[in-house]
């Protein structure tokens, strides 16, 4: 069973179709990434789940809770995240966070070691007893996860949850998120920070124009790449630039080509300060081009994929709204 289950949904607001028949699953177990540009209907669809807003056509379980039966049930299993919330400036973290915990019907008696658990899981337990208006946004952000998280739901929403995100705590909810797949809760993320996503998702749906057009497993998408661009570096950039052409041609079969393909197309071998940037190239591709230069005697000190496979993949979605 899926912790979310969504079938040929569609929503309309006056003549502007959101949804057309969208299609969505998301596994226990697993973190799903939902991608889209702005626009496809991903926070529509998010409201949806979340019970917020209610489907025009389509199933939609939670938990196997069909949401419009029995949306009580379903909010029960459910964590959300919205990426705009509010707060009550006027509480403390613990009072607010033990507001949430009464709605949700925890027992009393558990109420204040689930919050310092909370708490101390989004590395806020030094905040205890602060007003919330005192934290900074990225605080804040962190507050919100450990709200969705309070009464410990087997299936989570959030969206965009790294807004405001200090390096260290992305890395953090990162680690965070993993951990609960680990547990077995069914995670859905939207984010446009395609690279957080790539390390965090085990599946991606990319969605567009109100419609799902791709649901992969990342493993699989990463293999049915086509390529991506890599960029090296090397203590000797002239040594780079008149060893390159050859060696692409021992690395690859066909070679690329040593001019554009086409009008408007990307240049095979492109300057960078202090390298290059060659490609689209795959990862065995990739490691040969590596070892002909090596070959050759190039002093290479940096070799790194200028774009991800899920970017690659997003991009040949978006490729009609240039």
């Amino acid at each position: 069973m899926f912790g979310i289950e969504a079938r040929g949904v569609a929503r309309s607001f006056g003549t502007v179709h959101a949804l057309r028949g969208l299609d969505l699953t998301v596994p226990y177990g697993q973190v799903t990434a939902l991608v889209g540009p702005n626009g496809a209907g991903k926070t529509t669809l998010l409201l949806i789940l979340a019970t917020l807003l209610g489907p025009d056509e389509g199933l939609v379980r939670i938990a196997g809770h069909d949401v419009r039966t029995h949306p009580r049930q379903a909010r029960d299993a459910l964590g959300w995240m919205p990426d705009t919330f509010g707060v009550y400036d006027q509480l403390t973290v613990d009072e607010y966070l033990a507001f949430f915990a009464d709605a949700y019907g925890l027992p009393k008696d558990e109420r204040p070691r689930r919050i310092r658990a909370l708490l101390s899981l989004v590395h806020l337990d030094d905040h205890l007893g602060r007003p919330v208006h005192a934290l900074s946004r990225g605080q804040k952000q962190r507050l919100g996860v450990a709200r969705a998280l309070v009464h410990r739901p087997r299936v989570l929403l959030l969206d965009e949850p790294a807004s405001g995100l200090d390096p260290r705590s992305r890395v953090e909810l990162r680690d965070l998120l993993r951990a609960l797949a680990a547990d077995g809760v069914a995670v859905l993320v939207s984010s446009h920070i395609l690279s957080e996503l790539e390390e965090i998702a085990d599946r991606v749906v990319l969605v567009d124009h109100g419609r799902t057009v791709g649901e992969h497993a990342m493993a699989d998408l990463a293999g049915a790449a086509a390529g991506v661009r890599w960029r090296i570096r090397s203590l000797d950039p002239e040594r780079l630039a008149r060893a390159l052409p050859a060696a692409l041609e021992a690395a690859l079969d066909p070679p690329v080509p040593s001019t554009p393909g086409g009008p408007g197309g990307p240049e095979p071998v492109r300057d960078l300060p202090g390298g290059a940037e060659v490609g689209p190239l795959t990862e065995t591709e990739a490691a040969a081009l590596l070892a002909a230069l090596v070959t050759r005697g190039v002093p290479v000190t940096g070799l790194a994929p200028a774009g991800s496979a899920l970017e690659s993949a997003y991009l040949a979605m978006t490729e009609n709204r240039r």
